[in-house]
């Protein structure tokens, strides 16, 4: 039925969601999907800084981003400090360099915080999609369109695919908590 496959699909965009999301917490190395997705105010319009420039990591701790018109280099720097990325760029007027210092236990633990409610609002979506679905099949069950048996069905499948995908979220929080932890 396609009611499970909907729910399947929109259930994974959830966990590709906070994968995305996830990918934007500092762990104390420097990546460049902490900065890809910033909003940057390029001649007027709000800009994805991926669209603006080219990431290298020629470091660890550090990031350099290497805008592809030079222009956009002061936009650029400003979107950076007004992130809550506790970094500051520094410009040599062809790229902007990011070191990120090292996190403290402190840091840590607030980001474990911050990761576990980014799940947690995950689960609810999750749960939303089954909830959503759940009351199209009633609907479709009271209008005669499937049978009872089919209703049981679709809601133990559906209740399985929740299961599931909770269960995975679950294991990203831990793997995103282990790596934020490790000093």
């Amino acid at each position: 039925m396609t009611t499970a496959n909907e729910a399947k699909e929109k259930m994974h965009k959830v966990v590709v969601h906070l994968q995305d999301q996830f990918a934007s917490v500092r762990t104390g190395r420097a990546a460049p999907a902490l900065v890809e997705k910033l909003k940057v105010d390029y001649y007027g319009s709000e800009v994805p800084l991926q669209q603006l420039a080219g990431f290298s990591v020629p470091e660890a701790r550090v990031l350099v981003v290497a805008p592809y018109d030079k222009g956009a280099i002061k936009a650029i720097e400003k979107a950076i400090q007004s992130s809550d990325l506790g970094v500051n760029p520094s410009n040599d007027g062809a790229v902007i360099r990011l070191t990120f210092p090292e996190l403290t236990t402190e840091r840590r633990k607030e980001l474990v915080k911050v990761v576990k409610k980014m799940a947690e609002d995950a689960r609810v979506a999750v749960r939303n999609v089954r909830r959503s679905v759940r009351q199209d099949v009633e609907h479709k069950a009271k209008d005669g369109e499937i049978s009872d048996d089919e209703l049981t069905r679709l809601e133990k499948e559906l209740e399985k695919l929740t299961h599931e995908v909770v269960a995975e979220i679950d294991t990203l929080v831990g793997h995103k908590e282990k790596e934020l932890l490790e000093v």
